[in-house]
Parts: C-alpha cells; structure tokens; sequence
C-alpha cells in the first residue's frame, strides 16, 4: 500500500509536508473482531505485521523499519455504544501482539489479546492487564505486560483532551517490546466543546478528495 502526502504542516514545522509511505504486509488476515455484541462496530487487523518505507522531501526523513495496517469499522457513531477503549500492538520476533479493552455505554466490556504469527495466524495470549501514567490530557490509561513488569511511555505521539497515542515499552512472553498505544475516552468526546474545538483543529476544506 502506498500513501501519498502532500499536506501544510502545523507548529512547530510550518510548510509542505511531501513524500511517500509504503507499507508491505508480511500477511494479510482474514481475521475481523465484533467489538459489539450485534457486530455494529468491527476491529479489522489486515496487515498486523508489516515492512514500512518512509520518504519524506526533507532532510532525515527517510526510515525503514516495523509498521502495521488495521481499521476500524462501524455503522453507528461511537460514542452512541462505547464509553472509552485502549488499544496496543507490540512487535514480536515472530510476529506482532494485539491488545483490545472496549468499555461499552450498557455497563459491559470486552478484553481481547491476541498474537499473529508471521503468516498472519491468530493465537490467543494470555497477558494481564497494568496500570499506565495518565496522559497530559489526565486520560485514564491502561496497558499490558508480564506479571512483575510494568508498562511505561517512552514517547508521546498525540495528546488531545478525549484521545492519546504514545509509544509504550513493556515485556510480553518474556521479551520487552515497545510498540504503539492508544486510549479514546467517549464521555469526554460527547462534550459539545470538545466537538466545537474539533472543528478549528480540523478543518473540511474544499476540493478535499479520496481516491
């Protein structure tokens, strides 16, 4: 999969952001996970291991190295079914670790970990869950880790009032890993001022295309 960009960047890098991303899956699943009883909202790992190629037109912006390829997918807005959720992936030496923690609006909550082997078979994991430091945003979070570790950021990547993303370092089956985390927090994102902030954040603008 190949991604163009040629986008304005924001502070604190003002100007063209140009170049191409590639993503090579080292399989493709067949694997979907319901993250709803009635299958409204679906988690699609497609590619939960996979090769990355940055190219970017500015100087030390070019790197290769470990990536992925998922989506979500839904027929109703989230925050009509789900109060928060934590997610994370994690790079394994013979394929990649997925985490799911879904909090639902009715009370009830999923826990999934699962493991992808390089030829993109699922195997259950049996990993429990840890606490992680809030965000800058004070987002509740969790993570996952051995028995006798616990996980730690070692990079913030995205920081907004309902949603972080950040890179976190633990170990899984023995191995320490530092892969990416996320936590989305609904109640917040309900609020009628975070939707309008959402709106100057990010803009629709005209000639917008998807191709």
């Amino acid at each position: 999969m190949e991604i163009e960009l040629d986008e304005k960047g924001s502070l604190p890098r003002l100007g063209r952001i140009k170049g191409r991303v590639t993503v090579t899956p080292l399989a493709v699943t067949e694997v979907e996970m319901p993250l709803t009883p009635d299958g409204a909202h679906v988690w699609r790992p497609f590619g939960p291991g996979a090769k990355i190629d940055v190219s970017l037109e500015a100087e030390g912006w070019q790197w290769q190295g470990d990536g992925y390829f998922d989506a979500n997918f839904g027929t109703r807005a989230l925050e009509q079914d789900f109060d928060r959720w934590s997610w994370a992936r994690f790079p394994l030496k013979d394929g990649a670790a997925c985490f799911y923690e879904v909090q639902r609006v009715d009370g009830s909550c999923l826990n999934k970990a699962v493991r992808f082997d390089d030829h993109g078979t699922v195997h259950a994991l049996e990993v429990p869950r840890a606490g992680l430091s809030r965000s800058l945003w004070w987002l509740e979070r969790s993570g996952w880790c051995d028995v006798g570790s616990n996980p730690k950021q070692v990079m913030r990547m995205l920081d907004a009032p309902f949603y972080d993303r950040s890179m976190i370092r633990t170990r899984i089956a023995g191995n320490m890993v530092t892969g990416v985390h996320e936590t989305l927090d609904l109640r917040r994102f309900r609020s009628r001022v975070i939707k309008a902030m959402l709106v100057v954040r990010v803009p629709r603008r005209v000639g917008w295309k998807v191709s």
